[in-house]
């Protein structure tokens, strides 16, 4: 596996130029088709062993360990292939002339990452909500798994931000994070973890399973691997802003139940100056405005200024990283 600790100037520009490589090709190709796509691949192995380790009624007692070491050992071993396969493609690709390598290590990241197919769905939504609000709540129900039937104007805007902001991190920011310090293997890593928390990191019943001890690894593994990378979209949200509290996003972060995604989307929401909502769940900057809109579009531009800004830190660490490996060897 391509470490920092062993990061050659070589392989310094090859990560450096993979990495950028594979946020053009999603600016300007966006997502392969689903045949080709290692995500989709992903989700295929967690489903069909999801319905394996997964109980189709509640459980009810105490904890049950047996699920809960079904979904241990099933996600240990997805994660132990996706990982096999990631270091023996980028040893082979590191055999290779410098100019194919980065060629093909970018076409490989590409997929780990979706920016343009995150900001185009959001946009599709506000779009959906002009025409009418059935059509809106329809096109949200592409995004999130929370029932939409019953949400108000407002709400399907909110949910449609939240998911910008949350998902700014799981599709972009923590891939390229791990990607920084792992290569390939760190940000397909990620990705497995991400993919595996959305599908099995429930807390009861989901799509006919209960998850509520199935699903427990995979969450807590999800809730580790985003700890950082979700406190730091948050703090690119307030730079590329011009000016967040730091207190005021720990506040509001620590309205949510999850440990991390209260982070990104209680800065969007001080950054856009509204209040958003889960009914039921958590309100985030309570004496914010309704958003309207053109928020929807602002969350968008500011997403893009993350990404752009997280590339170039990420360069810039990447490059800092190699150059201090070179002194300190003999």
């Amino acid at each position: 596996m391509l470490s920092m600790g062993d990061l050659s100037l070589s392989s310094m520009l090859l990560l450096v130029g993979a990495l950028w490589l594979a946020l053009a090709i999603d600016r300007w190709l966006g997502e392969p088709s689903a045949r080709w796509h290692p995500v989709v691949w992903m989700g295929a192995y967690l489903g069909w062993v999801g319905a394996f380790i997964a109980p189709q009624r509640a459980q009810t007692g105490g904890p049950d360990y047996k699920c809960f070491g079904l979904g241990a050992l099933a996600w240990l071993a997805g994660a132990a292939l996706v990982l096999i396969v990631t270091v023996a493609l980028q040893q082979a690709l590191l055999q290779l002339p410098a100019l194919l390598s980065l060629l093909l290590l970018g076409l490989l990241l590409k997929p780990l990452l979706a920016w343009r197919m995150l900001r185009g769905e959001v946009l599709a939504v506000e779009a959906a909500l002009a025409e009418s609000l059935p059509a809106g709540r329809a096109r949200l129900a592409w995004l999130v798994s929370r029932d939409v039937q019953t949400l108000s104007e407002a709400e399907v805007r909110e949910s449609a931000i939240e998911s910008l902001a949350e998902n700014l991190n799981d599709s972009v920011v923590a891939p390229i994070f791990w990607f920084v310090l792992l290569g390939l293997p760190g940000a397909a890593l990620y990705r497995f973890a991400n993919t595996a928390d959305a599908m099995w990191g429930y807390r009861g019943i989901y799509n006919g399973r209960d998850w509520a001890w199935a699903g427990k690894w995979a969450a807590r593994a999800d809730d580790v691997l985003s700890w950082l990378p979700a406190r730091l979209t948050a703090w690119l949200l307030a730079l590329v802003h011009g000016g967040l509290s730091l207190r005021a996003m720990r506040r509001e972060a620590g309205r949510t139940p999850s440990p991390n995604s209260g982070w990104p989307m209680a800065a969007m929401a001080l950054a856009l100056g509204v209040s958003l909502h889960k009914p039921g769940v958590y309100v985030l900057n309570g004496q914010g405005r309704a958003p309207l809109a053109s928020d929807t579009a602002r969350a968008a531009v500011l997403g893009s200024k993350v990404v752009l800004a997280f590339a170039m830190i990420a360069t810039a660490a990447i490059v800092f990283i190699a150059f201090s490996a070179q002194e300190v060897r003999p």
